[in-house]
């Protein structure tokens, strides 16, 4: 921590849905707009001396991965589940980095960034392999959803009142492979951006060999994981709305401001964030608050430098309910 408070060595899991909206197309002009713009909330966070690693989602990029390969699959090989993980964290790490770098020389700072594709192990028992939860790619009407599902044999679910959405298995988190090449850049001064997508999953095998599997892992579950391992001040998640709110999207909604983990554990307890969007990101904040005793952010991803500054977001600090 500086002097003021103010974390210097932080991870920022950025979401998927932040940096590729259900609402757009996904074209190559819309996806360099959303990472330019990344890179201009992140900016004044990087322009600082710390350490930082960047996580992000892709959700919905790898579920358009699987859509395009599914069309294809008469003339194209498809790839397997491990492989579309991999595909969409180098590219949405390469257009964070280029953007990040960009940002950053137009404000005269010389500061590198570097993308490491990262492997996570997972338990090939995990009960996650037996029952799908993991929403990815596109929203549809439940007439959609119900041919999608008896055209291409996908698992669809209801995701929060938002549509119906392909649905994967989601292990737990258990190892980020190669973390010290991680501590490694953000040591050299450089930004890392890690651990993509949650990471790819892979098991490992006694004599040490890894082999790939078929989910995709929680993004914020594996940073939490990550921010643990790596001894850092706080874990920032940046979503597509300002705070964690109680009874989200009803006349009742609150929005919480300060809050322990034991506070946070009790509301989750009461069923109010929904499994398939808030739900993921308040886990993984308690878990990180409860585990290290630091500090946990949620918060806009517009709002980055006033999240950091203590100025915006719900914040998470240890304590019981």
């Amino acid at each position: 921590m500086t002097a003021r408070g103010e974390p210097s060595r932080l991870l920022i899991a950025v979401g998927g849905n932040a940096i590729h909206p259900g609402d757009i197309r996904g074209t190559p002009e819309e996806q360099v707009e959303l990472a330019a713009r990344t890179g201009e909330s992140l900016l004044p966070i990087l322009m600082r001396e710390n350490q930082v690693v960047i996580t992000h989602g892709n959700g919905p990029v790898v579920g358009k991965i699987l859509m395009r390969q599914t069309l294809a699959r008469d003339r194209v090989a498809p790839m397997s589940l491990d492989i579309c993980v991999a595909h969409s964290q180098g590219g949405i790490a390469y257009l964070l980095m280029q953007a990040l770098e960009n940002a950053l020389r137009r404000a005269g700072s010389p500061r590198h960034v570097v993308c490491l594709l990262t492997q996570v192990e997972v338990d090939p028992a995990d009960p996650a392999f037996d029952a799908p939860s993991k929403p990815i790619g596109y929203f549809y009407g439940e007439a959609e959803a119900e041919e999608v599902r008896a055209s291409l044999g996908w698992t669809m679910r209801e995701d929060a009142g938002r549509g119906w959405r392909q649905v994967v298995p989601s292990p737990e988190p258990r190892h980020i492979a190669d973390i010290s090449l991680v501590h490694a850049v953000i040591e050299s001064g450089a930004v890392a951006i890690a651990g993509g997508g949650g990471g790819i999953p892979v098991v490992r095998a006694p004599d040490g060999a890894r082999r790939g599997l078929a989910a995709v892992i929680d993004k914020d579950l594996s940073s939490a994981l990550m921010a643990k391992v790596l001894g850092l001040d706080a874990l920032f998640i940046l979503t597509a709305v300002p705070r964690v709110s109680l009874h989200f999207g009803t006349p009742r909604e609150r929005p919480l401001g300060r809050v322990t983990a034991g506070e946070l554990r009790a509301y989750q307890r009461e069923g109010h964030f929904a499994a398939g969007s808030m739900g993921p990101k308040v886990e993984a904040a308690a878990r990180f608050v409860e585990e290290t005793g630091k500090l946990a952010v949620i918060a806009h991803l517009d709002e980055a430098e006033a999240a950091v500054y203590g100025d915006a977001g719900t914040r998470v600090h240890p304590g019981s309910a």
